[in-house]
């Protein structure tokens, strides 16, 4: 981190916290809190002059007034590309599983793992070649992931329109492997790789039309889909009271409703009730495929008991990876528990 932009700690409320720096600081990018050996996620809501004020994706208890801050330059963001079905991760995208094997039964404050695993290889198939045309969000190839044609796409922040200059042979390659090259029209070349960074605030728009809702899902539940139909590209919510059957209704539409991939954002839930659907999600059968459910499915678990910025940002990790998905042209069917304690 040397050369990086500075700071200190003025001020802890909660998980608020307010930094003053030198510098400059840009609003929503990333900070670390150093305290010891342990480095701290947060990230920037509000700049005041020479003060920012921090929330924390952690634990704050111990931190003191006077300790350094580190500013990263980059935006909150997540890891896109093949190997995200059937993983369960945090708000932040660090793999439950592994963070388990690392920590033991209590995760340690600070520890941040890298969502895709770099030595993962992917067998890829090119569907386009050199002097071809592309916009942002173009498809230039895909991989196999589960029962899906996982597509690699052109990076979404590319602009205008661009011209293929490479493309690898069909293959296995990892995901940080540079599949292809891509001139634009000031004659820059942008590298393309199977993995993509992207902010989990800033939405995936590298469509050229947003299409009104004007089919049903249908859910194979009939009161439902008789009296209470929801739209193909809408919203609908579930309330009740406590221990009313709103998880388990969830579990049904899930796993008979005719979509493609299922995004569960446990943003909020007790957690009594996230264990309950970590427990019985590996053990649903998909009734299309004969096999589990978890093929299709990412889950995005933080507790009503943790920290409020990561019941934050575990909404925003979600909707990003369902945007995802939602670019390849599959459907997406994403769920939030719940969105009164997100709130």
């Amino acid at each position: 981190m040397n050369g990086k932009r500075k700071g200190k700690v003025a001020g802890i409320n909660g998980s608020m916290v307010v930094v003053e720096f030198d510098d400059y600081v840009v609003q929503g990018e990333v900070a670390y809190i150093v305290h010891g050996r342990e480095r701290l996620k947060s990230d920037v809501i509000r700049v005041r002059g020479s003060k920012a004020e921090l929330q924390v994706y952690e634990d704050t208890k111990g931190l003191k007034v006077g300790e350094n801050v580190e500013f990263t330059d980059e935006l909150l963001s997540v890891e896109l590309g093949p190997g995200l079905l059937g993983q369960i991760f945090d708000g932040l995208q660090n793999p439950l599983p592994q963070l388990a094997e690392k920590c033991g039964f209590f995760l340690k404050r600070g520890v941040y793992l890298e969502a895709l695993p770099d030595e993962a290889r992917w067998k890829f198939t090119p569907s386009v070649k050199k002097g071809d045309k592309l916009k942002s969000g173009s498809k230039l190839g895909f991989v196999k992931e589960g029962i899906f044609e996982h597509w690699i796409m052109v990076p979404f922040g590319l602009t205008g329109d661009l011209e293929v200059e490479g493309i690898v042979a069909k293959g296995e390659y990892d995901l940080k492997y540079v599949i292809s090259e891509l001139r634009d029209e000031q004659g820059r070349i942008h590298l393309a790789k199977m993995q993509q960074i992207w902010p989990v605030k800033i939405p995936i728009t590298a469509y050229s039309e947003k299409l009104k809702p004007g089919k049903s899902i249908v859910t194979q539940i009939r009161i439902i889909d008789t009296l209470m139909p929801i739209a193909l590209g809408g919203t609908y919510c579930v309330p009740g009271p406590f221990g009313s059957g709103k998880t388990v209704l969830q579990q049904l539409i899930s796993k008979h409703a005719e979509i493609d991939i299922v995004i569960i954002a446990a943003c909020g839930e007790r957690a009594g009730e996230v264990v309950e659907t970590l427990r019985t999600f590996p053990g649903l059968i998909d009734p299309k495929t004969n096999r589990p459910l978890m093929e299709r499915t990412v889950i995005i678990c933080n507790t009503s008991s943790m920290p409020v910025a990561a019941r934050e940002s575990s909404v925003y990790t979600a909707v990003t990876i369902a945007e995802y998905y939602r670019q390849m042209g599959l459907n997406v069917l994403l769920l939030a528990d719940s969105t009164s304690r997100w709130a």
